[in-house]
């Protein structure tokens, strides 16, 4: 976390650019190092998003032929005072934010206490100054949107032990290319700097991965999610979508023929634009990609077609890796890899940041796995090899389908058909059969996933259905346990076991572990933890959902 400093600390310096201010005295730890500037096109990108409310106003006055209401020129009003006021704050935040890297002079880094930081100043009223030793950042992060790159400049993000949730992360916004390249270079050259004697490279991008692109959510859910950002756009600008005239025709024709044929063409329309825009957006989002360790310590992704990013992982603060293989997916032979790591920020920033390798062939991703640990990936095994799960989850598994999904559909059929058409008690009863059948299957399918394991300093846990992820997690990375029951597992003699660490996601589950195991599992995982807990054998050593 970052130790903010009053200014006239050691390594502070005295004044806000270089030259101002008397000369450090000979006994400093730190040479006076000159305060340097956030990039003027920082104005610009802070302008950026004026586009487009004034693209919006724009199309209205093209859409009515020049003629625009009094609510428009309202609105162009308080975009024009908004403009004047994001231009103001812009012009302050870059005139009154600076950076620095403070080195400590020859002899005192080791042994001194002194050791090379990274200082931002910022504010108006309230100037803040926060300094973080070199070594404490694990990650920093290069993001480019697409007015970045237009306009030469990207985001440099230094993330530090402990910014899990972003509070201590330091951001600059916005600087030149090369002198981003260049601070990044800087802010780690302090990790270790042995060079890999072997190949650093362990993944570049293969178009021939793109056929994985159309097996992931975006085919379905991508279109529905485009179809809605533009109906809010058509609603924020004063157009109802069902009142144009090719939407109205379009729905006429729909229900004028009939269904059998015009149900199964728009799910074929719905699945081909779901395809070119899932290729779309992992071109957009893998373009140039390239994993690589940097340094013996340092692993860096590399990716971004009009969005730029390249991040970095210290190796100390990865703990492991994550291989995800949801349904479409894993039907068609492919997995993608996340990093379980430290200072990579909050949920939604640790899922930006955590990707290892896009969609690709399954032996591609085992590959991957083992590259980034250094080791081969303890989840390359066979779901057979983990230890199995008791049948008694596998019964937990179809009875929910069977209560959640079958049940309430069915009866709400029904009673449509019997208060209206007959009809509905036909699809009343194709829709059990058919469902019956697609629940039991994923039931069984998410038994057989279920398996847990050690693997030398590694805890393996496999599980799920819709996305099958296996976590290689290490043991020495497990801060805490959790044991969760409700009185439906509780009768079932299982429990859920969580392990909770300080990165990726916080924590990772093995689900319906045998009650009695459980406890036993966790004291070989992790040592220590649960030592005090396990005074008797059996159920009574379970510790409930006591978290240490």
């Amino acid at each position: 976390m970052s130790t903010p400093r009053e200014p006239g600390a050691p390594g502070t310096g005295p004044g806000p650019s270089a030259g101002s201010g008397p000369a450090a005295p000979p006994d400093a730890p730190f040479e006076e190092t000159p305060w340097r500037r956030l990039d003027p096109r920082t104005l610009l990108v802070h302008c950026g998003w004026m586009a487009a409310p004034f693209g919006s106003l724009a199309l209205t006055a093209l859409a009515t032929g020049g003629r625009i209401s009094i609510e428009a020129w309202i609105t162009l009003a308080a975009l024009t005072a908004s403009f004047a006021v994001l231009t103001t704050l812009g012009l302050i935040r870059w005139a009154r934010t600076d950076f620095r890297i403070t080195v400590p002079r020859d002899g005192e880094g080791a042994g001194g206490g002194a050791s090379p930081t990274f200082d931002v100043r910022s504010g108006l009223l309230t100037r803040r100054l926060r300094s973080v030793p070199l070594h404490r950042i694990r990650t920093v992060d290069l993001t480019a949107t697409p007015i970045h790159r237009v306009l030469g400049v990207t985001v440099l993000r230094a993330g530090t032990a402990g910014s899990g949730d972003g509070s201590s992360e330091l951001s600059l916004e916005a600087l030149a290319v090369p002198e981003a390249e260049r601070l990044r270079t800087e802010l780690l050259a302090y990790a270790d700097a042995e060079a890999v004697a072997n190949d650093p490279v362990v993944a570049r991008i293969s178009w021939r991965w793109l056929r994985y692109a159309p097996l992931t959510f975006w085919v379905i859910g991508g279109v529905f999610v485009v179809a809605g950002g533009a109906y809010r756009a058509l609603d924020g600008i004063g157009i109802e979508a069902w009142k144009l005239g090719f939407v109205q025709r379009a729905f006429t024709e729909f229900g004028a023929r009939a269904l059998w044929l015009t149900i199964p063409a728009a799910l074929l329309v719905i699945l081909a634009l779901g395809s070119v825009g899932a290729v779309v957006l992992y071109v957009e989002n893998w373009w140039n990609y390239c994993l690589e360790w940097t340094d013996s310590r340092t692993l860096r992704v590399r990716r971004g077609l009009l969005t730029t990013r390249a991040v970095t992982i210290e190796r100390a603060r990865l703990r492991g890796v994550v291989l995800r293989e949801p349904l479409l997916l894993r039907a068609g032979g492919g997995a993608l890899v996340r990093a379980v790591a430290g200072g990579l920020g909050n949920h939604e920033e640790n899922r930006k940041r955590s990707g290892l390798l896009p969609p690709a062939p399954r032996a591609e991703a085992l590959r991957v796995a083992g590259g980034t640990l250094r080791s081969p990936f303890p989840g390359s095994a066979a779901p057979a090899a983990l230890t199995a799960h008791p049948r008694v989850a596998l019964r937990r598994r179809r009875v929910r389908g069977l209560l959640f999904v079958v049940l309430p559909g069915t009866a709400v059929l029904a009673g449509l058909g019997a208060a209206f058409t007959p009809v509905l008690l036909h699809c009343a009863w194709i829709y059990a059969l058919l469902t019956t059948a697609l629940s039991l299957w994923l039931a069984r399918d998410a038994y057989r996933n279920l398996g847990h394991g050690l693997d030398g300093p590694y805890l393996v846990a496999r599980s799920g259905t819709f996305s099958r992820d296996t976590v290689a997690l290490q043991r020495d990375a497990i801060a805490a346990w959790t044991f969760s029951t409700s009185p439906f597992t509780r009768r079932a003699g299982l429990v859920t076991l969580t392990a909770a660490v300080a990165a990726g996601e916080d924590g990772y589950r093995v689900p319906d572990l045998p009650a009695t195991d459980a406890p036993g599992f966790a004291s070989t995982a992790a040592p220590g933890i649960l030592d005090e807990f396990l005074v008797h054998p059996g159920p009574a050593a379970v510790p409930g959902q006591r978290k240490r």
